[in-house]
């Protein structure tokens, strides 16, 4: 997590006017949903969440007809573009810890709701920290002690992340996971400490043969780490949590010099990722991407949302349009939500300002940050309080009940019905369609498609999909989004 200020700021602008416009709504007005709508029979599945929570992420079905709507979205999956790896969220210390001690039917059913596809959200995605982050029980690392060969899986994730893990593996096996260390171990740094400094050069090497024996440690434990990156938030050096600043140049050096080769060297398949940091920094991977000694080990760039916008995922595709696009992490929580007239225009806001754009854009994966916390916005990691209002994908209360907050179903909506190795196609409309409808179409793997429509528009509206020969007619209400499984 980083600041939000100018976040904030942005989002309060824009909740101030749409308090204005809502203020006249009745939001015990159901008008715009179509009740005939809601059975579970029929040739295409469909979950619908509604800003007035009529539908929460409710399943229904619609009917091949030659209805005709207002306009037409026709599927076009002759055209294709990146590659999907997935939607969820950060399994966290915190996280971990939390759902860990949960009673273990309740725990069940908790990661049966995220992780199942047939029984839950589908959750196909994760982010872990390699070591501690601000949202752990202590400050930790995998080799505290000083000298790489005393490398070892702490004791805190043997009991919790580890064992947590490998429950969610169970329910869904070919979820990815991605890792981030917030922080080096503390004498590698110029700071000799988890919070602030950075990297010594003289402990480059000692830093590549870290990653690479993380990566062979998790897999032992039966954990295949996807990707990686070198430093959560390279350029910000907090004073409250572990943090480190890493300059593009060392990041570069890093990866050209020692991790790279090391990931060579031992066979290892786990992509690196650069920047992992916000919108506006979008210079920092085009520096490391323009030298192509280091660019040859780079897979792609990881992305945050705290600042800029997901515009400036171009300026990154433009130069280097074979290099993949990540969506790391957005927190939910009250820093960003306080001045929303109901949580579900938070989710809209989420959806429509950067989940879709971003994927429009080129992102192989969204990902929210906490999985799970608890009631107080926590645990948060001893010795200070970076985030003191930042809010889980769900939040579990003490008794082992828990809440699903918007970011569950915010996350729901792609996961659900997007499958891991989903190509995102080209859709076109026929018709006049109003302002404000956003929509991103895939193709699965087993070659059904999913489509997510976000209205946005003010009104209902009653549109077609054309998929091929077959086509389904549908009316969407207002400030709703909907997500289509297409067999």
């Amino acid at each position: 997590m980083k600041t939000i200020k100018k976040k904030q700021i942005g989002f309060a602008v824009a909740a101030i006017a749409l308090a204005s416009f809502v203020s006249c709504l009745n939001f015990n007005d159901y008008s715009g949903f179509d009740d005939e709508q809601t059975t579970i029979e029929g040739d295409v599945h469909f979950w619908q969440t509604s800003r007035n929570e009529y539908y929460l992420f409710s399943e229904a079905a619609v009917n091949y007809s030659n209805d005709l709507g207002d306009f037409t979205i026709r599927l076009n999956p002759e055209t294709e573009y990146q590659t999907m790896e997935g939607f969820g969220a950060a399994l966290t210390g915190s996280s971990a810890f939390l759902i860990r001690t949960m009673a273990a039917d309740k725990r069940q059913t908790l990661l049966n709701d995220l992780f199942s596809r047939e029984k839950g959200a589908g959750i196909n995605f994760l982010r872990i920290t390699i070591g501690s982050s601000d949202f752990s029980l202590g400050l930790y690392t995998y080799c505290d002690t000083e000298g790489i060969d005393h490398f070892a899986i702490p004791e805190t994730d043997r009991r919790d992340l580890i064992p947590v893990l490998k429950e969610i593996l169970a329910i869904n096996p070919e979820i990815k996971i991605m890792a981030s260390p917030w922080s080096p171990p503390a004498w590698m740094k110029t700071s000799r400490s988890m919070i602030g400094g950075s990297l010594k050069p003289e402990y480059y090497n000692d830093f590549g043969d870290y990653f690479v024996k993380y990566v062979q440690a998790m897999k032992a434990e039966g954990v295949t780490i996807d990707a990686l990156t070198l430093q959560n938030e390279p350029l910000f050096e907090s004073t409250e949590h572990p943090s480190m600043r890493m300059e593009w140049r060392e990041q570069s050096e890093i990866i050209r010099d020692y991790v790279g080769p090391k990931f060579k060297a031992a066979a290892l398949t786990t992509k690196i990722l650069i920047l992992d940091h916000n919108f506006d920094l979008y210079e920092y991977p085009l520096n490391i991407l323009n030298d192509p000694d280091t660019r040859q080990y780079v897979a792609g760039t990881a992305f945050h949302g705290y600042e800029g916008s997901p515009s400036a995922i171009q300026e990154v595709t433009k130069m280097h349009p074979d290099k993949g696009i990540y969506f790391t992490e957005l927190s939910g929580g009250g820093w960003n939500d306080n001045l929303a007239t109901d949580r579900m225009e938070t989710m809209l806001h989420y959806l429509t300002d950067y989940a879709i754009p971003s994927i429009q854009y080129g992102c192989k994966n969204f990902i929210m940050w906490n999985l799970a916390l608890n009631p107080q916005d926590g645990p948060t990691t001893p010795g200070g309080t970076f985030c003191k209002d930042c809010r889980g994908v769900v939040t579990i209360n003490d008794d082992g009940s828990y809440r699903k907050e918007l970011e569950y179903y915010l996350i729901a909506h792609f996961s659900k019905v997007v499958r891991v190795g989903a190509k995102r196609i080209h859709t076109t409309f026929t018709g006049t369609h109003p302002d404000n409808l956003f929509i991103t179409a895939f193709v699965n793997p087993d070659g059904s498609k999913a489509l997510i429509v976000a209205n946005r528009s003010g009104n209902k509206s009653t549109f077609t999909v054309r998929n091929g020969s077959q086509r389904f007619t549908y009316t969407a209400a207002n400030d709703a989004v909907i997500s289509f499984l297409i067999q």
